[in-house]
């Protein structure tokens, strides 16, 4: 069956079973490898995705009940002024080291600054905490999404 879904600001045809993962929509039929499969059962966060704005797991959403959400990939995530400067911070900070799950933390980090610009450090550990980094780059994390909330607004 085909379905037509919104990533990146560009709708998208996909024929595919509808019950097959977001995650496997995005790698392997649409060609968008920088959301990462990690452990395939939300526990990770190495699949997050935007869904009209908020951070979801990519491995659990299927493509059926993908369409008519607005989906934001990392691919995209620089296409707006917060999710830029986001990537800015994380290359300032020096946050990544083996980079796997660096695209989930991104995703996850601009769906934060986008509901609570100024988060406290018990916001960002709640919005955070399900995003695993195996080199516990956690603190660099934190300095990264800090320096983007007391910087300019724009």
């Amino acid at each position: 069956m085909s379905y037509r879904i919104q990533i990146n600001g560009t709708a998208h045809a996909v024929d595919a079973d509808g019950n097959t993962p977001l995650l496997w929509v995005l790698r392997d039929i649409l060609g968008m490898p920088g959301t990462k499969f990690g452990c395939g059962v939300a526990q990770c966060g190495a699949c997050t995705v935007l869904t009209n704005g908020a951070a979801v797991r990519a491995c659990t959403v299927t493509l059926a009940a993908a369409v008519g959400l607005d989906i934001t990939t990392i691919e995209g995530i620089g296409q707006s002024e917060l999710g830029r400067r986001v990537q800015e911070a994380w290359l300032a900070h020096d946050v990544a080291q083996c980079g796997y799950c660096q695209s989930g933390q991104i995703v996850a980090a601009t769906a934060l600054l986008t509901r609570t610009p100024s988060p406290s450090d018990a916001d960002i550990e709640d919005a955070m905490a399900g995003n695993l980094c195996r080199c516990g780059t956690y603190m660099r994390i934190r300095a990264a999404i800090r320096a983007v909330a007391s910087g300019p607004k724009r």
